[in-house]
């Protein structure tokens, strides 16, 4: 590969999957200082990809959106645009660490010899066929480590084995911030079963209370807002956050004493963004997924059917401080 390069990074979603992939832009830059990197992302999680200052531009598709609109003239509009816009840059390797026939297909608009996952090592093995070089790349790793696995032998360098580097960079901001010190309650999720027990979290923030700390509960839909409320109800160090976008929250994680979070795409930004990280897995494996910190350090607690316990989180906690 010459040493003076374009590269288009194909991660649309979902928020912890573009956060697992975010290291390959350092790997990629140390291999070859002047590269630049260009980076295709779901609009809802577009914020990541500009929180990273050696990211050149954001391209972004609607997927979720386009789907439910099939029919309407203006989403066939956004399409074209995206193709014609992607279509303008000559790539020397387009790299789709996605895996999905969506993520492959925007490959097929691009122009650049096109990198991804053989049928072996996929979640959507057609998505294979609209490559021009393939790599086989065992599951049995974690998440990050397959992303970096891929770019290094996308564009030939040898795969990393220092810690990974996320490169985020989160603007301070005042507002929303207790002055107390804070640990951030990362209780949203997508699915019920992988919840903390709503006691479980009134329990820690009476815990933290004993040590002058607040706990501080973002939300972003009204399920959330509902069992934020009833946790600060039972709490007197407790602030609800305003619905905040995904830079805005990243403003507020980067500014806690540590972030203690479900098995949620929030826990691993609080990870990428060198926080002292508290994972809780009740309904999912963490083995290669889970939060994988760099130079704070992260930790993964439960698994399938395991629910770890207040003083499980609090034993953790007073470790990694």
């Amino acid at each position: 590969m010459p040493e003076t390069m374009k590269i288009l990074i194909v991660k649309t979603s979902s928020l912890g999957d573009v956060i697992h992939c975010l290291p390959v832009i350092n790997d990629i830059h140390v291999a070859y200082p002047d590269v630049q990197i260009d980076w295709v992302v779901e609009e809802n999680f577009a914020d990541i990809p500009r929180l990273h200052p050696r990211i050149n531009r954001v391209y972004t598709v609607a997927f979720r959106r386009w789907r439910k609109q099939l029919l309407n003239a203006k989403t066939w509009e956004e399409i074209k645009r995206f193709k014609h816009l992607i279509a303008q840059n000559n790539y020397d390797a387009v790299i789709d660490t996605q895996g999905l026939l969506k993520s492959a297909l925007i490959t097929r608009f691009t122009h650049g010899v096109k990198h991804g996952y053989d049928k072996r090592s996929i979640r959507e093995p057609l998505a294979s066929y609209f490559y021009d070089r393939k790599y086989s790349i065992s599951y049995q790793q974690h998440a990050v480590t397959r992303n970096r696995a891929l770019a290094a032998l996308s564009i030939d360098y040898d795969p990393p084995s220092a810690v990974p580097d996320y490169g985020l960079e989160a603007k301070p901001n005042s507002e929303n911030i207790p002055k107390k010190p804070y640990i951030i309650a990362l209780h949203g999720t997508s699915r019920d079963s992988k919840l903390w027990p709503t006691e479980h979290w009134i329990d820690l923030g009476k815990a933290l209370n004993q040590t002058q700390v607040s706990i501080v509960l973002p939300w972003s839909n009204p399920a959330e807002l509902s069992r934020a409320e009833q946790i600060a109800k039972s709490l007197h160090n407790s602030v609800v956050l305003p619905k905040l976008s995904i830079e805005e929250l990243a403003s507020v994680i980067s500014q806690a004493k540590a972030a203690i979070g479900v098995d949620t795409g929030l826990s691993h930004l609080a990870a990428a963004l060198n926080i002292p990280t508290i994972a809780i897995y009740t309904d999912t494996n963490p083995a290669l997924t889970g939060v994988m910190g760099s130079q704070a350090q992260a930790i993964n607690l439960g698994n399938i059917g395991k629910t770890p316990s207040v003083d499980d989180v609090l034993t953790c906690l007073n470790h990694i401080q």
